[in-house]
């Protein structure tokens, strides 16, 4: 059976939709409560911008009577690039452009990404993720909660001390996360690129500072080398085998295949992609 669905989206995300003293009642046929539980003709209550309560009531209480939808809790993105997009010619900006154009195809997606129901992304950076952010979080512009690594580390960011030091810079600018390529793309084969003292200076750094890190690791000797430095998440892992998985596991690694996005969306907009950097067949 399908299912129409509304994503509580406006209501749990940043922007200022009611005013903090406004109280506002949702009623739908079917809530899922964030806890496993599907509730039947409930109601949600939303005290300025918190979702106070759950629970039973009547349409006619509502202020708002979504009818036989559903509603769910806003949903999460942990690897989205916010500023990423086709230019005006339908093909992939592989090349920054002006910085006025960057920050309106950043905050059009903020938009589209808010509106599909996502109130929550992480962004594995881009220097202006910042300015978006805040201005989101002020509650002028629509778009999810971002949380971004603004810059990332690679092979070239120097020795073991200067990645710390440049861990430290990062936290200082305000990063929430930290980003790291631990391996080259798919699309060069994925190999291991950072050494392993690399990746524990960075690693190692993060934690000190309290920042959370998500590596870019396709090859299993570049996604073990990432988890026996104490790294946090895993991004993308095409060629992970089953005894990599299991020291992710053992050692309480997320993981983050990226399903559905990168190949998939690759292979959808194939025209928009071939050609441009090494985006080959």
């Amino acid at each position: 059976m399908r299912m129409k669905v509304v994503v509580v989206a406006m209501l749990l995300c940043p922007v200022a939709v009611f005013s903090q003293s406004q109280t506002v009642r949702i009623h739908a046929a079917r809530v899922l409560d964030g806890t496993g539980k599907v509730l039947t003709n409930a109601t949600i209550v939303i005290d300025g911008s918190k979702i106070t309560s759950i629970g039973s009531g009547t349409a006619a209480d509502a202020t708002y009577d979504v009818g036989q939808l559903t509603v769910l809790p806003g949903m999460i993105d942990v690897h989205a690039h916010i500023g990423w997009h086709f230019d005006k010619e339908g093909r992939y900006a592989a090349r920054r452009g002006a910085p006025a154009e960057e920050i309106l195809y950043s905050a059009e997606n903020a938009y589209v990404t808010l509106m599909a129901g996502f109130t929550t992304i992480q962004s594995p950076g881009q220097a202006n993720d910042v300015e978006l952010r805040d201005a989101i979080a002020r509650g002028i512009l629509p778009g999810p909660r971002i949380l971004t690594s603004i810059r990332q580390l690679n092979e070239n960011s120097g020795t073991a001390d200067e990645i710390r030091e440049k861990v430290r810079q990062l936290k200082k600018d305000g990063a929430d996360v930290l980003k790291i390529f631990a391996s080259a793309s798919i699309r060069d084969g994925g190999k291991q690129t950072m050494s392993d003292d690399q990746l524990k200076a960075a690693c190692g750094e993060a934690k000190a500072q309290g920042l959370r890190t998500m590596v870019h690791a396709h090859s299993p000797e570049s996604i073990r080398a990432s988890v026996n430095a104490g790294c946090d998440q895993i991004e993308h892992g095409v060629f992970a085998d089953d005894a990599t998985l299991k020291l992710m596991a053992d050692k309480g690694v997320y993981f983050d295949p990226n399903v559905g996005v990168v190949l998939q969306n690759y292979l959808r907009n194939k025209a928009k992609y071939l050609g441009i950097g090494n985006y080959n067949e």
